[in-house]
């Protein structure tokens, strides 16, 4: 990262801001620069708006069936962006969309009411799949609430609605601004949902034209993509540190020294109004995009309607039986396996240091590893194009290894945080006993340390090769001939008009992640997964 910063200032071998003053005098960025900003903003805002009473529901209301909810509110997470991307086009593509397709029928419409491509359908797809991230930081933060604060807003006379404005809003701003930055951030770092959604709307953002600037193959484009994403790495970066600044700040205390059982409130009247709004957010954000996806990779023609005679199995024999396909598969099978498995060994020193020593510098390799996974994703991988393509070091362009070392970049903060809160509930006396008792440092980490954090350990390993097993962004900038992934496959098949093969490769890849996630689960005791 930092020659990436060093080199964006170098032209003709000399420093200057000459690359930031060429790429700044272009229009075309300028515009991607702004359509970034507005939708991180748009999608961090409608984030918050659909998040809190999500959070609020589930967390402080006698809501039924709040674990299912809970669940249901962060699914999307779990889907690959790229993925969902697919999904909403199948329903809402202005000419052959499920949905619009329905209501075109349905109510004698002379044109589509829906039209995916465009600046309000990437803000709402970019929403649904960045929402949860919010939710989750504003669903913890109330979980963690000391309710004799609002208990005297009650007996002060305040009615659950006042207590809500004037008591939990205020304490909770520090979690909610978190989430939503986090939304900003992602939402300004993905590329997969604005080129898939936004590129035939001739909508751009930073990373469309740092990956366009990419694919130019020549210096100017590479010096171009370089100002460009050291630009987008400090806003993000910026971000993440006035984030980090304000959850430390301890003006807003929440947690008391009392029980933090929260309050409920009775939804009264509206328990079962609730529930159907619920139920309905469900069935629109999770249960439509992923039916659409498993309906097109079964139907045959997209100009028939949908019925059994139009659904076929056929679409599946290429991806069984083609080498067009099975490359790829085999080829992220190999990269999430050796990133997965080099991630959780280094993750295991870096936790142990980190938790269980007091060296100076004990936290230097962890606080890399979440700068690393807050990093965009297409800075990490022409950080890695300008750093390994031979001009510095080894020549890794073009290979597997460069994929795997950019996966473990990007996706080792999340083994290091699995792997450290296994290792902080291992009391110290188990190892002193163990040291005590003449055994070796090496034999009290094989026989004590590692069976105790055993299933965080596979946990770990999962949480990086899901990831890194349907990555989109750094492969389609660091792939090959040869080395082509199964993310850029189905970004090539949905570029290139292929709709039912994508959508077979889509429900592939749901079904690794699905499968993934309840060994997650089961290992952790459904303490990490969704």
């Amino acid at each position: 990262m930092v020659y990436l910063v060093i080199n964006s200032f170098i032209v003709d071998g000399s420093v200057n801001f000459e690359n930031y003053r060429s790429v700044y005098s272009k229009i075309v960025n300028w515009t991607a620069l702004i359509n970034t900003f507005k939708l991180s903003l748009l999608v961090m805002i409608l984030s918050l708006i659909i998040s809190f009473p999500l959070a609020w529901l589930v967390g402080r209301t006698n809501l039924p069936a709040k674990g299912f909810f809970r669940t249901t509110f962060v699914a999307t997470y779990m889907i690959p962006p790229y993925v969902g991307a697919i999904a909403w086009t199948q329903l809402l593509n202005p000419s052959v969309g499920f949905v619009n397709t329905m209501l075109v029928h349905l109510f004698n419409l002379s044109e589509s009411p829906f039209n995916i491509y465009s600046m309000a359908g990437l803000v709402w797809v970019l929403t649904l799949f960045y929402s949860p991230f919010a939710f989750i930081t504003i669903s913890r933060a109330l979980e963690k609430m000391d309710p004799t604060l609002e208990e005297a807003a009650r007996i002060s006379g305040a009615s659950p609605l006042r207590a809500l404005i004037d008591v939990t809003l205020p304490l909770m701003f520090p979690s909610i601004l978190a989430g939503g930055l986090l939304v900003f951030i992602a939402a300004g770092s993905c590329f997969g949902i604005p080129s898939i959604v936004g590129m035939p709307a001739q909508i751009e953002v930073l990373t469309t034209r740092i990956v366009t600037y990419v694919y130019m193959g020549d210096s100017n484009g590479i010096r171009d993509a370089t100002a460009l994403a050291v630009s987008l790495m400090l806003v993000a970066n910026s971000i993440l540190f006035i984030m980090t600044m304000m959850l430390g700040k301890k003006d807003y205390v929440t947690i008391g020294g009392k029980s933090t059982r929260p309050n409920i409130v009775d939804l009264g009247v509206w328990k079962w109004p609730a529930v159907g709004a619920a139920v309905t957010y469900g069935l629109v954000t999770v249960f439509l995009p992923i039916a659409s996806i498993f309906v097109s990779s079964l139907i045959r023609t997209y100009s028939e309607p949908v019925s059994l005679s139009n659904l076929t199995f056929e679409n599946w024999l290429p991806v069984i039986q083609s080498s067009q396909y099975l490359i790829p598969i085999k080829n992220s099978f190999i990269t999430a396996t050796a990133a997965a498995t080099a991630s959780t060994v280094i993750a295991l020193f870096v936790s142990y240091l980190a938790v269980k020593t007091r060296a100076k510098g004990r936290l230097i390799p962890d606080v890399l590893s979440t700068l690393g996974g807050a990093t965009p994703s297409v800075v990490i991988a022409l950080a890695l194009i300008i750093a390994f393509s031979g001009n510095l070091v080894l020549n890794l362009y073009s290979t597997l290894t460069i994929l795997v070392v950019g996966y473990m970049v990007k996706y080792l903060t999340m083994s290091v945080r699995t792997i450290s809160a296994s290792l902080s509930q291992v009391h110290p006396s188990l190892e002193e006993a163990a040291l005590n008792s003449g055994a070796s440092w090496l034999r009290t980490c094989k026989d004590i340390m590692l069976p105790l954090i055993a299933p965080s350990i596979v946990a770990g390993w999962f949480l990086v090769f899901m990831p890194s097993f349907y990555e989109l962004t750094m492969s389609i900038i660091l792939y090959g001939a040869k080395t082509k992934t199964i993310g850029v496959l189905l970004y090539e098949l949905q570029t290139y008009a292929d709709p039912q093969n994508a959508s077979v490769l889509s429900v592939l890849i749901l079904i690794i992640v699905l499968v993934g996630n309840l060994i997650i689960r089961k290992l952790t005791k459904g303490n990490v997964g969704i």
